[in-house]
C-alpha cells in the first residue's frame, strides 16, 4: 500500500513537472511569435524588402529568445532562492519557538473547521515530523509551493519555445515574393496563436475555442500596430 502511494505520488509529481515545463514552453512560443510578427510586419511595409524583413527578423528573433531565456532563468532562480530562504527560516522557528509554531498550526486548521481532540491530534501529528511540519507551514501560512523546474530547464525551454514561435511568421519570407509572404505570415501565425491559445487553455482552465480565438486577436492586435507603424515610417522614407 504504501509503495503504492509513493508511485502515485512520484507520477503526480512528474504529471505536475510536465505541465509546468509545457506550460512554459506555451508562454514563450506565444511571445516570440507576437513580437517578431509585429516587427516584420511593420519593416516589410515599410520597405517591401525581403532581405531587410529576413535580417530584422532574424535578429530580432535571437535577440528576443535569448533575453526571455535570461527572464526565465533569473525569475526561476529568483523564485528558488526565495523559497529556500523562507524554508530556511520556517526550520530556525520550528527549532527555536516551537510552541508559537505549534499554536500557529492550531490556528489555522481551526480555520479550517476542526475543533476538540481531533485539532489536537492533527497539531501534534503534524509537529511529530519536522519536515512534514516545515512542508505545511510553507504552504499553508506563507502560501508557497516549490519551484518544479530549474533555472537553467526553465531558460533552456524558454529560448527554444521562443526561438520556435518567431520563425513561424518569418519562415515565409524565405520562400515567398514579400507580399505573398506577408499574407502567409499572417496565416500561420494566427493558426499557431488559435492552436497555442487552445493548449493552454486545455492545461488550465477556460473554453479551448475562446482562448484560441482571445490569443488569436491579441496577435493579431500586434500586428496591426506593426503595420501601422511600418505604414507611417514609409511615408518618412
Amino acid at each position: 500500500m504504501r509503495k503504492s502511494l509513493e508511485k502515485r505520488k512520484k507520477l503526480m509529481e512528474q504529471h505536475k513537472k510536465g505541465a509546468a515545463l509545457f506550460r512554459e514552453f506555451i508562454l514563450g512560443g506565444q511571445d516570440g511569435l507576437v513580437n517578431v510578427l509585429g516587427i516584420i510586419l511593420g519593416i516589410a511595409i515599410a520597405t517591401w524588402d525581403e532581405k531587410i524583413v529576413i535580417i530584422a527578423g532574424l535578429a530580432a528573433t535571437f535577440a528576443e529568445s535569448v533575453s526571455m531565456g535570461a527572464v526565465a532563468y533569473t525569475s526561476t532562480k529568483a523564485s528558488v532562492d526565495f523559497y529556500k530562504s523562507q524554508e530556511k527560516q520556517e526550520e530556525y522557528e520550528i527549532k527555536t519557538i516551537p510552541k508559537i509554531e505549534k499554536k500557529e498550526i492550531y490556528d489555522l486548521y481551526y480555520k479550517k473547521g476542526f475543533r476538540g481532540s481531533f485539532l489536537n491530534k492533527i497539531v501534534e501529528k503534524i509537529a511529530s515530523n519536522k519536515k512534514r511540519w516545515r512542508d505545511i507551514m510553507m504552504k499553508e501560512e506563507l502560501g508557497l509551493t516549490k519551484e518544479l523546474t530549474s533555472p537553467v530547464k526553465s531558460a533552456v525551454i524558454v529560448f527554444l519555445a521562443a526561438l520556435t514561435g518567431s520563425f513561424i511568421p518569418l519562415i515565409s519570407f524565405f520562400f515567398l515574393p514579400i507580399k505573398l509572404a506577408v499574407i502567409y505570415s499572417l496565416i500561420l501565425a494566427a493558426i499557431a496563436l488559435f492552436i497555442t491559445g487552445a493548449i493552454e487553455a486545455k492545461l488550465t482552465i477556460g473554453n479551448w475555442i475562446k482562448k484560441g480565438i482571445q490569443l488569436m486577436i491579441i496577435g493579431m492586435l500586434a500586428a496591426g500596430i506593426g503595420f501601422i507603424v511600418g505604414k507611417i515610417s514609409g511615408y518618412f522614407s
